[in-house]
């Protein structure tokens, strides 16, 4: 969850922003996001201590650099589901010169 959910505070689709990169995060590492902490050791860690996962230093940098626009601070600076959308093709697509 975003760190403004879990702070109880408002929130919108840039909320889901932030879990989509989480997500992201999950398919690119094929890892537990938090493992090694219970829930409110989460909520601490994300909600109110700014803490992020790991981002491993061998994945693609771009697929690194979507999932660290996605988990910005401030929600209203994270990209728009369709920017997302838009890295993502091309990264699949190769670009025709």
């Amino acid at each position: 969850m975003a760190p403004e959910v879990l702070r109880d505070e408002p929130s919108n689709e840039k909320s889901d922003i932030y879990s989509f990169g989480v997500i992201l995060w999950e398919l690119a590492t094929l890892q537990q996001p938090w493992g090694n902490l219970n829930p409110p050791q989460v909520v601490a860690a994300v909600g109110f201590k700014g803490q992020r996962l790991e981002i491993p230093h061998d994945l693609n940098p771009q697929v690194a650099a979507i999932i660290e626009d996605c988990w910005t601070n401030e929600p209203w600076k994270r990209p728009s589901f369709s920017n997302i959308m838009d890295w993502l093709k091309s990264l699949i697509k190769p670009s025709t010169p």
